[in-house]
C-alpha cells in the first residue's frame, strides 16, 4: 500500500503557501497556482517550512484523497519553482511547425495548415533543423495544463504503427507492425 500522503512536502526558499477554507494557494517565482481540496477528508497545515497533510479517518475514500492532494500540492510546489517542460517531435515528410506568440502553426500532411492556439500560461518554441525532425517545446508552471495541451497536440496526428509518422514525445517508443506480407 502506498504511503505517499504521509510524507511532508518541503518548501524551497521563495515559495508562499496559504491555506484558506478549502483552497490552497502556492506562489513562487514562476507563477501562482490554486488547488481546491475536500475538507471532510483531509486537513492541510503549513509548519516549519513544510506542508503536512492528515486524513480524518481510515476510510478508503479518505486514504485515496490523502495521496491525491499530496501529489497535487507537490506538483504545484515544483511547478512554481522549477516549471515543467514537454518536448515533442514531428515525424513525417513535409511536417513543419512555426510558433508565433501563443499560436503554433502546424503542417501535418493535411490539405490545410492547422493553427493550434495555446493558453497564456504555456510558452511554446518550435525548432526546425535541416536533416532532423522539427521539435516543439512546451513550458509551463502548471503540470495539468501542459499535459492537457501536449495530449491535444499529439491527437492532431498521433503516431501510426507502420511507418511511425505523427507527433510523438521525445524518447517515446512506438510499437511498429510489419506491413503486408509478400504474395507467394
Amino acid at each position: 500500500m502506498s504511503r505517499i500522503g504521509l510524507s511532508p512536502i518541503k518548501l524551497p526558499d521563495g515559495v508562499d503557501v496559504k491555506v484558506d477554507n478549502n483552497i490552497v494557494t502556492v506562489k513562487g517565482s514562476k507563477g501562482e497556482l490554486t488547488e481546491k481540496y475536500d475538507t471532510s477528508a483531509v486537513s492541510i497545515k503549513v509548519e516549519d517550512n513544510e506542508i503536512v497533510l492528515e486524513r480524518k479517518s481510515e476510510d478508503k475514500d479518505h486514504k485515496s484523497k490523502h495521496g491525491l492532494y499530496r501529489a497535487l500540492l507537490q506538483n504545484a510546489v515544483v511547478g512554481v519553482t522549477e516549471g515543467y517542460k514537454k518536448e515533442m517531435e514531428l515525424v513525417g515528410v513535409g511536417y513543419r511547425a512555426t510558433a508565433q506568440g501563443q499560436n503554433l502553426e502546424l503542417s501535418l500532411g493535411f490539405s490545410h495548415n492547422i493553427v493550434f492556439q495555446l493558453p497564456k500560461e504555456v510558452k511554446v518554441t518550435a525548432v526546425s533543423e535541416r536533416g532532423k525532425n522539427p521539435l516543439v517545446t512546451l513550458e509551463s508552471y502548471d503540470k495539468q495544463l501542459i499535459g492537457m495541451c501536449a495530449a491535444k497536440l499529439r491527437s492532431l496526428r498521433s503516431p501510426e504503427p507502420y511507418k511511425g509518422k505523427g507527433i510523438r514525445f521525445v524518447g517515446e517508443h512506438i510499437r511498429r507492425k510489419a506491413g503486408k506480407a509478400a504474395a507467394k
